[in-house]
């Protein structure tokens, strides 16, 4: 009767990994779970502050957030150390929803409603699309694409925060329309002498210790020194705006007060955020398991996400992912498990019960450095230079998809970023490589003519070989390349054999194409016969009728077996036969 219950209990940390993380939980990895969450608070408080000022939100539900979302994924997540919250990928398309949603001025407390709602929704989104076993979508974003998403956020993250940094407000909207506004600004004196030094110095200092100190904590001294400077210096009367007192206590588990309308409203943006959140926390969780010898599932990453996301929307908080750089930080400061992340938890719920005023006297302009810091993070001009060299196609669609954020916002760019990956894959598939092949002298195998111009052809017959799947982007292309190496070659052609190793699929178009090809072939007295097909393959030119066609007796294991059949039928000697037989 133990077995169901034995079951039941190994179901459970499955799908609650913590449980099994506490129950073999070692007595000496708690010194450094300790000092890395309090080293780790450092920085998620102001982070989350930022964070909670670009989504357009008050800075104490960047707390809220952080505090609630690392909780659930002490418990969810699959990973053992990585941190979770507000992320400056996201932050950008919950501002543009909230905007889309309730206005430019929405009261504080509808755009917390909705921010709760959105990140919600988006927790259940990343919940469905767990169980489905969806978590493969975060491929659909190529590496090209992704950097010019990144740099496109990048950009929007610093036009926005600049008039910030000096101590002016600018006009909102497209990137070029704010960095003009800003440029306006700054030629009409609007910027304020003494907000414009402490967010420069905050900047330096942040920018400085991650280039010549990395193991210096950049944000946590900007941060302290502009506390500091604001409180000894008095420089909220010289025009300093600080972040003030933020509210006592953390609020009570509560659902959004939301309409079912703003929910619909709210779903795409909701879709969106979960694939861009899934999109950042998978390689950063693949990599940590790799480097650890574990192996996490995406699809079950995706899920404690989804539950990280629910968390943070029923505590007043909104949309998070998983922090490459919050991971870091835990990372070398020797965190062993969740327990990490659940003292920084502990540390944030402290400060808003015991010390909610720690941070009144911290200046916005700080804040507007560490996201413009961020956002050097996530620009990558070295992989942009590297694409100008080694592929300028790619570097175009990086750049397009930069502009397209930049210009349209960040959920549209993202849509103009899927879209792109899409037509990349296309643009490859569509216009393959292909090649005529033949012998080279002491040498095994068949080879591309065009890299070996001293390779051998066989009389009367073509070897071509079609490096992609067969569908109905290229199968016109395909017959095309056929025609044309059997009008390339001066004497009469007898057979095509096709090396088909690399074609994994057929489509009902490129099964049409075959079709008339044969046709085509059959009037010219040629015989196409097909080398190395895979079996599921295969399976579909029978179900398409092609097989028949062609001939099952065509349809040959190798290359080399369909070469020895074609000497043997035009009763010629195979080269390959001399070879074999040496001097």
């Amino acid at each position: 009767m133990s077995a169901p219950n034995g079951s039941r209990s190994t179901q459970l940390r499955r799908i609650v990994p913590g449980i099994a993380v506490l129950r073999g939980y070692q007595r000496e990895w708690f010194r450094h779970d300790l000092v890395a969450g309090l080293v780790l608070t450092t920085l998620l408080v102001p982070q989350g502050m930022a964070y909670a000022g670009l989504a357009g939100l008050p800075p104490e539900t960047g707390l809220y957030t952080t505090a609630a979302a690392l909780l659930a994924y002490a418990l969810f997540g699959p990973s053992r150390i990585l941190v979770v919250g507000p992320d400056s990928t996201l932050a950008p398309i919950v501002f543009a929803a909230l905007v889309a949603v309730a206005g430019a001025a929405a009261d504080p407390a509808r755009a917390m409603a909705l921010a709760g709602a959105l990140a919600i929704l988006m927790g259940l989104i990343c919940i469905a699309a767990g169980f489905a076993k969806l978590g493969i979508v975060a491929e659909l974003l190529s590496k090209p694409v992704r950097l010019g998403f990144l740099n496109g956020v990048a950009l929007i993250i610093i036009a926005g925060q600049l008039p910030k940094l000096v101590g002016f407000a600018a006009q909102s909207g497209s990137v070029p329309r704010e960095l003009w506004s800003f440029a306006k600004g700054l030629a009409a004196g609007d910027a304020l002498l003494s907000t414009t030094g402490i967010g420069l110095g905050s900047l330096a200092i942040i920018v400085g210790c991650r280039r010549w100190a990395p193991r210096v904590p950049g944000v946590a001294l900007a941060v302290a020194g502009s506390i500091v400077a604001v409180g000894v210096l008095d420089l909220q009367r010289r025009g300093v705006v600080a972040v003030g007192t933020t509210p006592h206590g953390f609020p009570g588990l509560a659902l959004p007060n939301v309409s079912t309308h703003d929910l619909g409203n709210l779903f795409v943006d909701a879709t969106g955020l979960a694939f861009l959140a899934l999109a950042d926390t998978s390689p950063v969780s693949r990599a940590l398991a790799l480097k650890r010898g574990d192996h996490v599932d995406s699809s079950h990453e995706m899920v404690a996400i989804g539950a990280s996301n629910i968390a943070a929307g029923l505590f007043h908080g909104f949309p998070v992912s998983g922090s490459a750089s919050r991971t870091a930080v835990a990372e070398t400061n020797g965190a062993r498990t969740q327990l990490t992340g659940v003292i920084g938890s502990a540390a944030i719920l402290a400060i808003l019960v015991f010390a909610n005023d720690l941070m009144s006297n911290l200046a916005i302009a700080t804040l507007a450095a560490i996201l413009i810091s961020a956002a050097f993070v996530l620009a990558d001009l070295p992989t942009l230079a590297w694409l100008a060299k080694v592929s300028r196609v790619e570097l175009v669609l990086s750049l397009v998809t930069t502009v397209g954020v930049a210009w349209l916002g960040p959920m549209r760019g993202l849509g103009v970023a899927v879209a792109l990956s899409v037509i990349d894959f296309l643009r490859r598939a569509w216009r393959p490589h292909s090649a005529v092949l033949g012998r080279i002298i002491n040498r095994k195998g068949y080879h591309d003519l065009a890299r070996h111009p001293d390779a051998v052809l066989a009389p009367g017959l073509v070897l071509f070989r079609f490096d992609a799947p067969l569908f109905f982007a290229n199968a016109d292309h395909f017959a095309q390349e056929i025609r044309a190496a059997i009008d390339d070659r001066p004497e009469p052609i007898r057979w095509v054999v096709l090396a088909a190793e690399p074609i994994t699929d057929i489509d009902t178009t490129a099964a049409e194409m075959l079709g008339s090809l044969l046709d085509e072939l059959d009037s010219r007295s040629v015989t196409l016969v097909v080398a190395e097909m895979k079996g599921r393959v295969k399976d579909r030119l029978r179900l398409y009728g092609l097989a028949d066609r062609i001939g099952e007796q065509s349809l040959y294991p190798t290359v080399g077996s369909a070469m020895k059949a074609y000497y043997r039928v035009v009763g010629l000697a195979n080269p390959a036969d001399d070879e074999a037989a040496g001097p």
